[in-house]
């Protein structure tokens, strides 16, 4: 028995071993087989991977521009009816979509993704409920896709303007109008057609004429939001306004090119036609001074001026001074998304002062050169010390492209501030993006892009501290990153300021009377700040109100909107400026000073009164 258990025992193992070693063999088959099988599979979700592609886009090409319709829209009504002039002078097709409203909100909520910003709701709904209302008319979805293009403006960023693109033509798409083109600013590919020749062509006379009407539309608005809450006569600011924009937009459409072979004598014109490359370059500059300079451009802001400088106005009532600042598209618009708030602060006795669209301009012209400059050194060679050429070389370069941005900006400013002294002299200059960027530079990276940027705190601080303003009005959409940031940012800033009145005010499709109530909080305080001014202004110059009003009643210059009223130091209300000044006058101190007039040429001129029957027949 001993024996037996002993053999037993000493065979056990190597069973155990033997079983062990078979069970590992077949895991080690099982996993290899598992392994050839994940292997087979991932090769073949390989083979059937299809990465995302961007869908090509149909051109709008050159043989289109007669029959294709190229739809504006966006920005206030002034600017989008002069840009719309200007086009059609080159003989395209365009029309402007009416100012977006609640409805085309919820339109584009429907259509649209989750989470997009106001703007993009609105406008992407807009856009639908304009193509709907064609359809309505009887147009086919074919023909309303192949002969109505969508142009807008594109960029990139943080924020999600970027994809403004893809959610209007994802939200096209979804309303039925599959394949309707949308051209941005910036897009080459949607804009150029296949063969090379553009649908979109930007021409000297194209650009000039789209710069102009910027300009144009920039002082206009101005000038309409300063006269008419003074005015007389209740609805004639508006009134002359829309006969100032019929006449503005006929020269714009009807405006006469410049060819230097029609404007030279023949002998130069006959040679000039032999040199084509020396005729283009004339041509072109010849075309640029008559955009700006020539006597259609003169004669045509100079009978602006004199039909607006005929509206009678009262300065003598005390209205506090509104500055409107934020995100670019809430504080252009003048509908439902900022909830119709020019009107609305007008109705309640403010003056509002609006934001030139020119500000953003020189704001991507400041932002370009601030890079390149704090960038300096990056992209060139390290030169050793010896090589002395190399390194002027490098630095002649820097400094070049730096007078490059200078001179844009320089140029832009000289051209809008020209637009303003030939239109009165009573709109705002722009203002100095180098001023903007130090007052925000202590609360604020200059070099965070997105939105406005650095701007709405630096807006905020200049017009409180130079007393331009009573309130600072923020609007911005609901969810907004880059206003959001400085509005946090904003905090910081009113703790140093402490007469500071600001309000920011989120936008979207919903809660006007939340924001109205708000804004009426504010206001409130606002009014009383510039009654106080006011009642110390009165004081100061020892007269009574009725003497004030008798004497102006007496000087039909001093009721007219281009009268030349001084700048007083540390006085913001049109009121209290305009009563220290009669009162000099009275006193002897100042003389009354006559508004602008200008000789013009009665051969090129054009009367309101003639083109408004020219029209109506």
């Amino acid at each position: 028995m001993r024996a037996t258990h002993a053999v037993s025992d000493s065979t056990a193992p190597r069973v155990d071993l033997r079983w062990r070693h078979q069970i590992e063999e077949e895991i080690k088959q099982r996993v290899e087989a598992e392994r050839a099988r994940l292997e087979a599979s991932a090769r073949a979700q390989v083979q059937r991977a299809q990465h995302f592609q961007r869908p090509p886009e149909r051109p709008f090409t050159a043989a289109e521009r007669d029959r294709v319709t190229i739809l504006i829209g966006g920005l206030s009504w002034k600017h989008d009816a002069l840009i719309k002039a200007a086009f059609q002078s080159a003989g395209y097709k365009v029309d402007v979509m009416p100012v977006p409203d609640v409805p085309a909100f919820q339109l584009g909520k429907e259509y649209g993704n989750n989470g997009q910003c106001n703007p993009t709701y609105f406008m992407i709904g807009h856009l639908i409920k304009y193509l709907q209302a064609l359809e309505v008319q009887g147009l086919s979805r074919q023909h309303i896709i192949d002969n109505y293009v969508f142009f807008t403006a594109g960029s990139c960023g943080p924020c999600r303007f970027g994809m403004y693109e893809s959610e209007y033509r994802l939200a096209v798409q979804n309303a039925g109008f599959d394949g309707f083109r949308v051209l941005l600013f910036q897009q080459t590919d949607g804009i150029k057609a296949a063969s090379g020749e553009p649908g979109l062509k930007f021409t000297v006379d194209v650009g000039m004429g789209a710069f102009n009407a910027l300009n144009y539309g920039d002082v206009l608005n101005d000038l309409t939001y300063q006269i008419r809450p003074f005015e007389a006569n209740a609805g004639e600011t508006d009134r002359v306004v829309q006969e100032c924009m019929d006449y503005l937009t006929t020269r714009l459409r009807e405006r006469q090119q410049f060819e230097i072979l029609q404007r030279t004598p023949a002998w130069i014109a006959s040679r000039l036609a032999r040199k084509k490359a020396l005729k283009d370059v004339l041509n072109s500059l010849g075309k640029v001074w008559d955009h700006l300079y020539g006597q259609q451009t003169l004669d045509t802001l100079h009978d602006v001026r004199d039909r607006l400088g005929a509206i009678e106005i009262d300065r003598l009532r005390v209205k506090p001074v509104v500055k409107v600042t934020g995100e670019f598209w809430a504080q252009t618009t003048e509908g439902d998304g900022n909830f119709r708030m020019f009107s609305f602060l007008e109705r309640e006795g403010a003056q509002v002062m609006v934001e030139p669209i020119g500000t953003w301009a020189m704001y991507m012209l400041w932002l370009a050169a601030a890079t390149f400059a704090d960038r300096k050194g990056l992209k060139t060679p390290k030169r050793p010390a010896w090589a002395i050429h190399a390194r002027l070389a490098d630095e002649l370069s820097f400094r070049l492209k730096l007078l490059q941005f200078d001179l844009g900006r320089r140029f832009y400013m000289h051209q809008h501030r020209r637009v303003v002294q030939e239109v009165g002299d009573l709109a705002h200059p722009l203002v100095r993006l180098d001023e903007l960027a130090r007052l925000a530079a202590p609360y604020y990276n200059v070099f965070a892009k997105g939105g406005e940027g650095h701007m709405e705190v630096a807006k905020n601080i200049y017009y409180t501290v130079t007393k331009k303003c009573h309130m600072v009005l923020s609007l911005k959409p609901f969810g907004c990153m880059p206003s959001s940031q400085s509005d946090g940012v904003q905090s910081a800033v009113m703790s140093h300021f402490k007469d500071m009145i600001f309000l920011p005010i989120e936008t979207s499709g919903e809660g006007e009377i939340n924001a109205h109530s708000r804004v009426q909080m504010a206001l409130g305080e606002a009014k009383a700040k510039a009654k106080g001014e006011f009642k110390q202004a009165l004081e100061s110059t020892g007269k009574k109100l009725d003497d004030i009003k008798a004497f102006v009643a007496e000087h039909p210059e001093l009721r007219r909107p281009f009268y030349k009223v001084p700048h007083r130091q540390g006085v913001t209300g049109t009121a209290a400026t305009f009563v220290l000044h009669v009162s000099d006058v009275m006193d002897g101190k100042a003389r009354v000073n006559w508004w602008p007039r200008t000789i013009r040429s009665k051969r090129s001129r054009v009367s309101l009164a003639g083109l408004s029957a020219r029209r109506a027949s």
